[in-house]
């Protein structure tokens, strides 16, 4: 029954509408209860369906597709179920109607309130189309009047455009007249507008045969005149002529050849005042009592020449082809400039003969070691030689760069002028002869620097008032100077040479000399004559350690300081990496002296120590395991430190004068370091009692105390060991070695090992060796 029932309920949903479904429903529910109630297979009461069980539905209610599924349910469950979903539907139905009813009233004020204005707007459509019939007929007279207007404009414009060619073709004839009388009374500039007026309008109105072949005659025949006038003006050097000829290119349309032209004549002009200057150099070359030729006066005049010519010219060359002009000017001036200034520079070459120099130099080298080699030239002509050099190689840089930043800094230039410019400069034979001088100098000032550095080194003297010789500042005032001279060539090929050859000076000849003094004979027998420090010998001994020590800094100060200009002078990285190359092997050689000052200090403290070790030796004569009143009459009458101490002083002391604070400090440390390790052997040696630990400690800080007086560095480290002995034997019991050891060190760092803890612990003589076998370090 209920099954039956259900069915109805899904065919109304389906066949009636909404409304009608719904309250059908609602009646059919009921009698769906009241029916399943009576029945013997009556089933639980309907619970009330969830809010959400509308969302929730598995089917859609009112299709016929519902009525499918409700057909074919079997299941009481299932039925059940899809029944409560039915309810839902239908109460979310009755919602949705009471929701729509609820409006019902708003909707009925709205719809009257536009009943209302319905009149309102029936009056502004009939506005609205009046003003539309308003705009039409504007729009359509607006149409009238702007054809009228379009006319107007078309025949204003046919007017003008009649009475600018009747205004053209009277200024032809003007200009065609105004030529031929400027020729007349050589007024030429006045010609020269009217043919440039004249091509003007021709160029604007299209080409006229009446009068273009009498123009076309008239500017044929003031273009002969102003080539003519011009020639006579560049053979007289009328300057003033030359610039009102060559004005007039620019009107008749020669751009390009007055650019040339113009060109031509600046450059006849420059080599004729080199030719003389030249001319005069050569004559006073000729005069051997006449050792002062300028050279550098002539290079620079021609230089100036060049420079002055583009910046004055500047306006007449950009008025004939803009920018490109001045750069074609300075490409043209260029060749002047190689072809004069090789002049200059092979002179140079030749009045000075380097080539024959050079050649002596490198025989020189050669034959080194050969039994009557030639004598190699005068530095100090070579010194002369090189600042010629210099001045030259500056000159040429300064001038290439002034005048390559001078192109760069032009706006609108021909990209292709550029690479042209640029090669003009680097690639010319200037360039090339700048490069073969650059040669020579290279081989001159590599030999000035041997040369002056033997000369110091042979006569190397003590210098009074200082702590080092005379070679030490000398050596490295030359290797200083020229570096220097080299950098200032902005030559990179010449200083990486320079640096080589003064590398391979300091590593050789100069390290050689460093170690002379050190090297000879009997050093120990003639330092300590007669039991007593011979000042004379301990002076030379500590001048030798001195110069070691100054010139491993003076290295570093050098390489820091050549690195700095480099830095400035060569911004390209390539550049930089082969001088860093260079200063690298420049560094080595601090690390070199002072190995070989460790050396020289170690053979001085070999010297030394043989006259503090007697003090020493004595000290395994004394006795650590003390009484109390031991003790006590040690602490008054000391017995091994003061005689310890008095000897370093004796010994050691008398040489701090004489040395620099660095070396002092580093003998000190040495002579350290051997009276420590002797005392810690013969420590290991003898037998404590507490007190006799307590002595040690009292020993050992006698001797830091002391010590730390006599140099600037710290000297606790080195006692650290014997320190830490004197600790271990201090203790009461074995145990409290705990307290200080490991974790419970605190920021002391043990210098002993466990095995040589143990072994101090032995010798006390009250531990017993099974409790400090037991320790577990």
């Amino acid at each position: 029954m209920v099954l039956t029932h259900f069915a109805e309920i899904a065919n109304s949903i389906s066949v009636f509408p909404t409304s009608l479904s719904l309250s059908l429903s609602l009646s059919l529910v009921d009698e769906t209860k009241t029916t399943t109630m009576a029945s013997p297979l009556s089933l639980a009461p309907l619970e009330e369906p969830p809010e959400d069980a509308l969302s929730s539905s598995s089917i859609h209610f009112g299709t016929p597709e519902a009525l499918a599924h409700v057909r074919t349910l079997t299941d009481v469950g299932a039925m059940t179920r899809l029944l409560h979903e039915c309810i839902a539907y239908q109460r979310a139905l009755d919602l949705d109607l009471d929701s729509l009813l609820s409006r019902r009233a708003d909707l009925d004020r709205h719809l009257l309130h536009l009943q209302k204005s319905s009149h309102v707007l029936d009056i502004v459509k009939s506005d609205s189309d009046h003003m539309l019939s308003n705009v039409r007929s504007t729009s359509l007279l607006a149409d009238q009047v702007s054809g009228k207007v379009r006319e107007l404009d078309l025949a204003q414009s046919r007017v003008n455009s009649t009475l600018l060619h009747l205004d053209a073709i009277v200024e032809r004839n003007e200009c065609i007249e105004g030529a031929r009388k400027a020729l007349d009374h050589e007024d030429y500039e006045s010609a020269a507008k009217c043919v440039e007026r004249f091509l003007q309008i021709d160029a604007k109105y299209g080409r006229d045969p009446r009068g273009w072949d009498q123009m076309m005659a008239s500017k044929k025949q003031l273009e002969g005149i102003v080539r003519k006038r011009l020639a006579a003006a560049v053979d007289q050097r009328d300057h003033a002529t030359v610039l009102r000829f060559i004005r007039l290119y620019c009107p008749l349309g020669l751009e390009d050849e007055g650019l040339q032209a113009y060109v031509g004549y600046l450059k006849k002009v420059i080599g004729m005042r080199s030719r003389i200057e030249f001319e005069q150099l050569v004559e006073l070359t000729q005069d051997q009592h006449n050792n002062q030729v300028n050279f550098v006066g002539c290079l620079t005049n021609l230089f100036k020449d060049i420079v002055l010519a583009i910046e004055e010219n500047n306006e007449v060359l950009k008025s004939l082809c803009g920018e490109d002009g001045i750069v074609y000017a300075i490409c043209e001036l260029q060749e002047e400039c190689d072809s004069r200034g090789l002049l200059v520079l092979k002179k140079y070459m030749e009045y000075r003969k380097l080539g024959k120099i050079s050649s002596e130099i490198n025989a020189q080298n050669t034959n080194l070691l050969a039994v009557g080699a030639p004598q190699g030239p005068d530095p100090r002509e070579i010194e002369l030689y090189l600042e010629e050099i210099l001045s030259l190689m500056q000159l040429g840089e300064d001038y290439t760069e002034f005048m390559l930043s001078k192109i760069k800094g032009l706006t609108s230039v021909d990209p292709d002028l550029l690479p042209r410019a640029t090669k003009a400069f680097r690639s010319g034979s200037f360039s090339k002869v700048v490069q073969e001088i650059t040669g020579y100098y290279v081989i001159l000032e590599g030999y000035f620097m041997v040369e002056n550095a033997r000369k110091a080194i042979s006569i190397d003297e003590h210098v009074p008032d200082s702590l080092t010789s005379s070679m030490v500042d000398d050596v490295f005032y030359v290797l200083q100077s020229c570096l220097r001279r080299a950098i200032s060539t902005s030559n990179i090929s010449s200083v990486v040479a320079v640096l080589s050859g003064a590398s391979s000076l300091l590593s050789n000849e100069y390290h050689e000399a460093l170690q002379l003094r050190m090297r000879e004979p009997n050093l120990g027998a003639r330092l300590f004559l007669g039991g007593v420090g011979v000042q004379k010998t301990g002076t030379e001994i500590a001048t030798a350690l001195n110069n070691m020590d100054v010139s491993s800094e003076y290295v570093v100060k050098l390489k820091h300081e050549i690195e700095e200009q480099c830095a400035q002078v060569f911004p390209a990285p390539a550049d930089r990496e082969r001088v860093k190359s260079c200063l690298s092997e420049l560094g080595e050689m601090s690390t070199t002296f002072k190995q070989a000052l460790n050396g020289g200090m170690e053979q001085l403290v070999a010297t030394v120590t043989p006259r503090i070790r007697p003090v020493l030796d004595s000290v395994a004569t004394i006795s650590y395991e003390l009484s109390e009143t031991e003790y006590a009459d040690n602490e008054i009458n000391d017995p091994w430190v003061q005689r310890l101490l008095h000897s370093v002083e004796t010994n050691v002391a008398w040489l701090q004068p004489l040395m620099t604070a660095n070396n002092y400090d580093s003998f000190v440390h040495f002579v350290i370091d051997f009276i420590v390790k002797r005392l810690e052997v013969i420590m290991m040696q003898k037998r404590f009692s507490q007190l006799g630990g307590l002595q040690l400690d009292r020993d050992a800080r006698a001797l830091v105390s002391h010590f730390s007086s006599m140099t600037q560095r710290t000297v606790r480290d080195k006692f650290a060991r014997l320190t830490q002995m004197a600790t271990i034997l201090n203790l009461e019991k074995v145990s409290e070695i705990l307290d200080f050891w490991g974790e419970n060190s605190g920021p002391m760092t043990w210098r002993l090992t466990p095995a040589e803890v143990r072994r101090v612990l032995g010798l006390r003589v009250d531990f017993k060796p099974e409790a400090i076998a037991a320790l577990k370090l």
